[in-house]
């Protein structure tokens, strides 16, 4: 419970700061991530919504479970343990949704994006 409160605290203290951080941070990964995917022509579908994110790995909108359920689910599992390889934990399931915190910097960003491109070049198809 205090820690709890001490986040919004610190939230309610920082929110210009903070959110404008969140939202930066947020759309380099989803954005540096996608790129990565394209790069070795993975279908990637990113839903983001502030500094929280999922990736499909399917084309096109992902707006219903119909729709994900359409996901290549087999590349995820891939795609994930690499990035667990790489140090990076994301959640084990692309039915779930990864969280940044103020406590991320660019320099995490930026490792998690190359361990994506190294990840997408081992699971590419061909």
């Amino acid at each position: 419970m205090a820690a709890g409160i001490a986040t919004v605290g610190y939230l309610c203290d920082h929110c210009a700061d903070a959110y404008a951080k969140l939202e930066k941070l947020s759309s380099a990964v989803a954005d540096g991530v996608a790129s990565a995917a394209a790069t070795q022509i993975i279908p990637l579908t990113t839903n983001r919504v502030g500094s929280m994110w999922t990736w499909f790995f399917t084309s096109g909108p992902v707006t219903n479970y119909e729709q994900a359920a359409h996901s290549d689910t087999k590349r995820f599992a891939a795609f994930h343990q690499a990035m667990l390889s790489a140090g990076i934990w994301l959640p084990p399931s692309q039915f779930e949704a990864a969280f940044l915190s103020t406590a991320h910097t660019d320099a995490d960003i930026q490792q998690t994006i190359e361990a994506a491109r190294r990840a997408f070049a081992s699971i590419a198809p061909g």
